[in-house]
């Protein structure tokens, strides 16, 4: 009975790590499809590229789950619709709509961020195939982090 209840814990932990990677894809097609500028093609690519990233991420999670015995979520957070909603008015009231797209992708990845490290430091017995698994999707996404601060910053300093 025990074992059953790490189970879902662990499966509990993964399905919010694919509802966190459900708002990331949702997040980076609609800054994606925001982008108008032809100058900005180089952002509107990692934009795309992110939101593949995580339709990858949130497959294996799915197949975890799955084997784990489990139903796969198949919506997104609470955080993630306040954070798409928050990104609509951030972009309405902005003078520079890229450095405002920037700066709230850099909030959803902090949020992402924030999912992994959590599910990372969960108690739950995680088998040691998924923790590897979301240990290497934590770890790209730091890198997906520091990639979009870094066109912020550039950005930022650029318009100023």
């Amino acid at each position: 009975m025990e074992q059953a209840k790490e189970i879902e814990r662990v499966i509990g932990v993964l399905n919010d790590l694919i509802k966190i990677n459900q708002d990331r894809i949702s997040g980076y097609e609609k800054a994606a499809s925001e982008i108008q500028d032809t100058m900005e093609a180089e952002i509107k690519s990692m934009y795309f590229q992110h939101s593949e990233e995580s339709r990858g991420f949130k497959d294996s999670l799915t197949e975890s789950v799955t084997r784990l015995g489990g139903r796969p979520a198949d919506n997104s957070t609470i955080a993630g619709t306040i954070y798409r909603a928050w990104m609509d008015v951030k972009a309405t009231f902005s003078g520079d709509d890229t450095v405002a797209s920037l700066q709230s992708c850099e909030f959803g990845e902090d949020a992402a961020l924030k999912a992994y490290r959590e599910a990372l430091d969960e108690k739950s017995a995680m088998p040691a195939g998924v923790r590897s698994l979301v240990e290497s999707q934590y770890e790209s996404l730091k890198a997906s982090h520091n990639r979009v601060k870094r066109y912020r910053d550039e950005y930022a300093a650029a318009h100023k």
